[in-house]
């Protein structure tokens, strides 16, 4: 598959927690950093995500907000 995002972050499905339309997917990307992706319920229906899947992360944004007080 070829796609044009370059922040592509291979890694394991650590957890996935369905609700009644969203889901979280935790990936596990190292051994101390996991991610949340928040997906649609369909899409992991749709492509059979579960715990201990490889997955890839892609990030495409336009902005990274980093506040603190």
């Amino acid at each position: 598959m070829e796609i044009s995002a370059r922040n592509v972050l291979e890694g394991t499905v650590e957890n996935v927690d369905v609700g009644a339309v969203m889901a979280n997917v935790k990936i596990k990307i190292s051994s101390t950093n996991i991610i949340t992706a928040v997906i649609t319920k369909e899409s992991v229906d749709k492509m059979g995500i579960k715990k201990g899947d490889k997955v890839s992360a892609i990030i495409k944004s336009t902005e990274v907000m980093v506040a603190k007080d």
